[in-house]
């Protein structure tokens, strides 16, 4: 089979995978925040506004699923426009110290702040290890591309995602369910 057939494959798979991400539930309860960057050209530079970085968001439901976005930019008003499409009020989120993240509680939502600079032994409750854990799990995953091209970052990240969330089911028998539904569809 040809390499560019067999991209394309992978790449309407990838389109799929999207489309289910983004129709899951809500995360509600307890939800762990916080966010990433990947890329670039450059190692060792970190931190916020690294250069060349894509800034992704995450939200976790503790014990659940994660849900994940890349962002321009992890402003206020943008990561609270994702927490309020995401996580139904009332419920309780976890996250950094990030000041992007002050107010949630005005917004009717409990906030529970993690400095890690203060407090690295985290009690059993007031942790983001959840979301940290993920963090891990799709740089794994990722390095295995060497390169994606920013255009098709979006496609990549929801795969990671979805492997994140199913990751304890059979991904092949899943996809494959997954394919032949929409295959009806279309039909």
């Amino acid at each position: 089979m040809n390499r560019h057939t067999v991209e394309r494959l992978y790449h309407h798979i990838r389109l799929a995978l999207v489309r289910e991400c983004e129709r899951e539930t809500l995360l509600d309860g307890e939800v762990e925040a916080d966010e990433s960057y990947f890329g670039g050209k450059r190692k060792g530079l970190r931190g916020r506004g690294a250069a060349g970085k894509v800034a992704v968001f995450g939200l976790l439901k503790r014990n659940g699923r994660v849900y994940t976005r890349p962002l321009p930019d992890v402003g206020r008003s943008t990561l609270w426009k994702v927490i309020r499409q995401k996580v139904p009020r009332g419920s309780t989120i976890y996250t950094g110290a990030f000041a992007s993240y002050d107010g949630l509680i005005t917004d009717g939502y409990a906030h529970i702040r993690i400095d890690h600079g203060k407090t690295f032994a985290a009690s059993k409750r007031r942790r983001i290890n959840g979301i940290e854990n993920f963090w891990g799990f799709a740089k794994t995953k990722l390095r295995r591309y060497y390169g994606v091209r920013r255009s098709h970052f979006f496609l990549y990240w929801k795969e990671m995602e979805f492997r994140f969330n199913h990751r304890k089911e059979n991904l092949g028998l899943l996809i494959e369910k997954m394919l032949r539904r929409r295959a009806r569809k279309l039909d």
